[in-house]
Order: C-alpha cells, then sequence, then structure tokens
C-alpha cells in the first residue's frame, strides 16, 4: 500500500502511526492533526527512530488533507477524550461534528479508502463517517471489539497465570457498557473456560472488562487508554494492508445479521483488501441473543442524539 493516513496526532494516533511504521504496512504514513506543529514534530521524531528500528515507511504530519490524497486506509483517532466521570455516550455531539468533517475531507481526497474508525462512541462515529462519506459498509468499519477481547483475554490470563497467547475469546455488540462477551466460545489452549474458572470468577472477569476503559480513565486521572486501542487499529490495518483474511471481532454495519439491520454493532468480522469481506454468524444462546438486542438498543439510543 502506498499511503496510510491517520488522523489526529494524539496519543491513540501518534502511537498508531509508529507501529504502521514499525511494521511498515504502507510506504508512507501521514499524520493529520488541527494543532500546528504538532503532527509534524511527532511524525519527524518517528522518522528518526527508523535507523534504530530498521523500517523505511516515511512518516510526515500535516494541518490539512492535501497531503492525504490516495491514501489506502484512514485510521480515525480525532475526537475529545474521555474525561473521569464522562461516559462515551457524553461525547456523542461534539464528536459528531469533528467527524463530520474528517470524513468530508477523507471522501473529497481520497473516494476510494477505507476508514478504520476509533473515535468514541465508536459504533456511532462509525456511523457518522458512513453518512456524510456514503462510502459501502465494506469501507467503513469500526474498531472495538478486538480491543474488548484483548482486555477480556489479559485479564483471564492474569487470573489463570497463562500466556495471552493461549486464549481465544469473543466480545461482541457496542463498544461500552453493553459489550457481550461470549463465554461459551472462550478457551485457553483449547480448554474451555467453563472448566477452569467458576462462573462467579467468569462473571467478576466479563464484569471487569465492560469496565476496562473506565477502569483506566480513573487510573490516568486524565486522558484515556492508547496503547492497547492503537495495537487493536493496527491489527485491523494490517489484515487490510497485507490483504490476510483475518476473522476479527470489529463494528460492523449489519444488513440483517444476527436479525439486526441498520447500525454498527461489533461482530465477527473478514478482513482483507477491499476491507469488510464478510460478517460471521455465531449462533448465540437466547441469553446471548437477548444481551446482543439489547447492546443494539444501546447503540440506536446514542445514534438518535446525532444531528448530521
Amino acid at each position: 500500500m502506498d499511503k496510510i493516513t491517520v488522523v489526529g496526532a494524539g496519543h491513540v494516533g501518534a502511537t498508531a502511526a509508529q507501529r504502521i511504521a514499525e511494521r511498515e504496512l504502507a510506504r508512507e504514513v501521514v499524520v493529520v492533526d488541527i494543532l500546528e506543529g504538532v503532527p509534524q514534530g511527532k511524525a519527524l521524531d518517528q522518522w528518526e527512530s527508523a535507523p534504530v528500528e530498521g523500517f523505511d515507511t516515511m512518516v510526515t504530519g500535516a494541518q490539512d488533507y492535501e497531503q492525504t490524497a490516495g491514501s489506502g486506509v484512514f485510521v480515525v483517532t480525532a475526537g475529545l477524550a474521555r474525561k473521569p466521570g464522562m461516559s462515551r455516550d457524553d461525547l456523542v455531539q461534539k464528536n459528531t461534528e469533528i467527524i463530520r468533517s474528517v470524513s468530508e475531507a477523507i471522501a473529497r481526497y481520497s473516494p476510494d479508502a477505507i476508514i478504520v474508525m476509533v473515535t468514541n462512541p465508536l459504533d456511532v462515529m462509525a456511523y457518522v463517517a458512513k453518512a456524510v462519506t456514503g462510502f459501502p459498509r465494506e469501507r467503513v468499519i469500526g474498531m472495538a471489539g478486538i480491543l474488548d477481547t484483548a482486555r477480556f483475554r489479559s485479564f483471564i490470563a492474569m487470573e489463570l497465570d497463562v500466556s495471552v497467547e493461549d486464549i481465544q475469546a469473543l466480545v461482541l455488540g457496542g463498544h461500552g457498557d453493553s459489550m457481550v462477551p461470549i463465554v461459551s466460545t472462550v478457551s485457553v489452549g483449547g480448554i474451555p473456560l467453563t472448566q477452569l474458572l467458576s462462573d462467579e470468577r467468569i462473571e467478576a472477569l466479563v464484569e471487569r472488562t465492560r469496565k476496562g476503559g473506565g477502569e483506566i480513565v480513573k487510573l490516568l486521572g486524565t486522558g484515556s487508554a492508547y496503547y492497547a486501542p492503537s495495537a487493536g487499529a493496527v491489527q485491523m490495518v494490517e489484515a487490510i494492508a497485507r490483504d490476510k483474511k483475518r476473522v476479527l471481532p470489529c463494528a460492523a454495519w449489519l444488513e440483517g445479521e444476527y436479525g439486526l439491520d441498520g447500525l454498527f454493532l461489533g461482530v465477527p468480522c473478514k478482513l482483507g483488501a477491499t476491507g469488510l469481506e464478510g460478517v460471521i454468524e455465531v449462533k448465540l444462546s437466547d441469553a446471548e441473543r437477548e444481551a446482543l438486542g439489547a447492546s443494539a438498543e444501546a447503540v440506536r439510543g446514542t445514534m438518535e442524539l446525532v444531528q448530521l
């Protein structure tokens, strides 16, 4: 891929840009931000790490979108971060204005691009981007399930004192307190989690996963998570840039899958060179399907706050 753009030079965006460059997923990474000098400074700093880290991907910074023209992928991180006591929904209208402007610029300069949305409230910001750009659902995807699943896996690894590499898990639904960890799919080295932990301990890990973002916000005092969110976004970018056909939990625009229609929701997605190449429907229990429906209603409730 010739060019990948990261929108937003804050912690998430800058970390994502560095990881994309280090993996050489494109010939050039452009970092865009409205703050004068900040994207240029961070990009130059990253490029100066190239001789040490051994990558040749050029990293550049910009204030406007002309330099981003022809980008294959946009990782959108621009927006306000959560503060202690603030829900993702509190961010909705301010970030809607930001994402509307970003989406207009993407459609103008890179009409064939794929958008990976990271800005919160994520499911709704992906909806804003899709509505403003007019892009098909294959080219607007949200990074949520990877992060939520990673948190679930990391908490299980801590609980059992085992490698995170041996834990497989799946978290569906909206990116927030209504997310739905599918416990029946969780395994540790192929062993069902239910054989290793009590229902009470599993439920405690599920609840910690749901509150995972808020836990970090509270600890930091100012700002929110960025190492794990940027890692999730870059995993999606890599699947697209290298046409890997990865099956990853992402926020996709549903058109009847899981009995749901007309919203972004976290589901298992196949990602490749064209973006979203398919939604995989997992057989759910009645309780899991009910929880997924409730999560969808929570997302719809936030969508109703959006004024485009």
